[in-house]
């Protein structure tokens, strides 16, 4: 059975690391799309960190909407499971709480990182782009 348990931890890794793709997939586009509204901000004299928050606000509540509606299957699908998991309850709250705080964590980087590079760029490029 310390297979089983291995395989649903690959598993599991897996889902996080496609799942942290993707966010910097759709942040990366969005970003892209706001590029040239974020560089006459900051030509305006925004700071970055304004412009920084105004971007990840936008990615705050489907984030949010993500983490109830996956919490909410786990716990549905949890009963599947309950022979992989050794000495836990299948709704352990610190479980389902670490698993909450790794996936904020990854979000939270994974919308960082596209944000801050296109904060890097040159302001004259972005402006005179089009």
């Amino acid at each position: 059975m310390v297979q089983l348990a291995t395989v649903i931890s690959l598993i599991g890794f897996t889902a996080a690391l496609l799942a942290g793709v993707g966010i910097v997939g759709l942040v990366g586009y969005a970003v892209t799309q706001r590029a040239r509204e974020m560089a006459i901000r900051l030509a305006l004299g925004a700071p970055r960190s304004q412009v920084l928050a105004a971007v990840l606000r936008q990615f705050a509540a489907p984030a949010l909407i993500g983490l109830i509606a996956g919490v909410g299957i786990a716990a549905a699908f949890s009963r599947l499971l309950r022979r992989a998991l050794y000495g836990v309850s299948n709704l352990d709250p610190a479980g389902y709480a670490g698993a909450v705080m790794v996936m904020i964590g990854i979000v939270g980087v994974a919308a960082v990182l596209p944000a801050t590079r296109a904060l890097r760029a040159n302001l004259a490029h972005l402006l005179h782009h089009e």
